[in-house]
């Protein structure tokens, strides 16, 4: 797989056998991933891995914990303006379709979002560590480094799912963990081996035509 393709096969994937995934083969995720760019060579990002009864424990502590509070550093932007509202909501809407929960069932769309709490079944979470006193760069040198994982652990045949969900649960999770003052959980990722059968991991989002999101000038 070369790396045209691996960016075209990554997806968010949404449901996960139980198999568990070696430490072994995590380390060689993270060792490969550790160098996605980094401007300056900051290098801002930290890792938390949880397995196991950590694992139960954290999925415990959310649902205790929920709703939960994002604080200033919202996951999307308040009225989200077009075309970015209309892309969201229809990836939402192609979700639901696919897993048969109609609009009307609020009961049914709020079951399947709490699987996000529950790493939708992966044996491993990661958890993103950043410090506050970092500026906007170096949280794209964050997604960076989240995206190199993802290239990394799909080249090994590990699935993956990016969690801007565990946000809502920055606090109750720092305690959880004993971050420093300054530091704080930026988002989540579920890893794991993705369950083929499942409806919901034949979702694909659409993009925006290359001349939609690029100019080019003097060529």
């Amino acid at each position: 797989m070369n790396v045209a393709e691996a960016l075209k096969a990554r997806v968010s994937v949404r449901a996960y056998k139980p198999d568990p995934l070696p430490e072994q083969l995590l380390r060689e995720i993270l060792d490969a991933a550790r160098w996605a760019p980094s401007g300056g060579n900051l290098q801002p990002w930290r890792t938390i891995a949880v397995a196991g009864p950590e694992r139960v424990a954290v999925i415990a502590l959310a649902k205790a914990s929920l709703p939960g509070d994002v604080g200033e550093r919202f996951v999307y932007p308040p009225d989200l303006w077009e075309p970015h509202r209309s892309r969201r909501f229809k990836m939402g809407e192609d979700m639901y379709a696919l897993l048969g929960i109609p609009r009307e069932d609020k009961a049914g769309r709020l079951k399947q979002f709490m699987r996000n709490y529950e790493f939708f079944g992966a044996p491993v979470g990661l958890f993103f560590v950043i410090d506050k006193r970092m500026g906007y760069g170096q949280w794209a040198h964050m997604g960076m480094f989240m995206q190199s994982i993802a290239l990394a652990a799909l080249e090994r045949g590990v699935s993956s799912c990016m969690q801007e969900c565990w946000a809502t649960l920055r606090t109750p999770l720092a305690a959880h963990f004993g971050l420093g003052e300054s530091e704080m959980i930026y988002c989540g990722m579920a890893l794991g081996y993705a369950d083929e059968t499942a409806a919901i991991n034949t979702l694909r989002s659409e993009r925006a035509e290359l001349d939609e999101i690029a100019e080019f000038r003097g060529f």
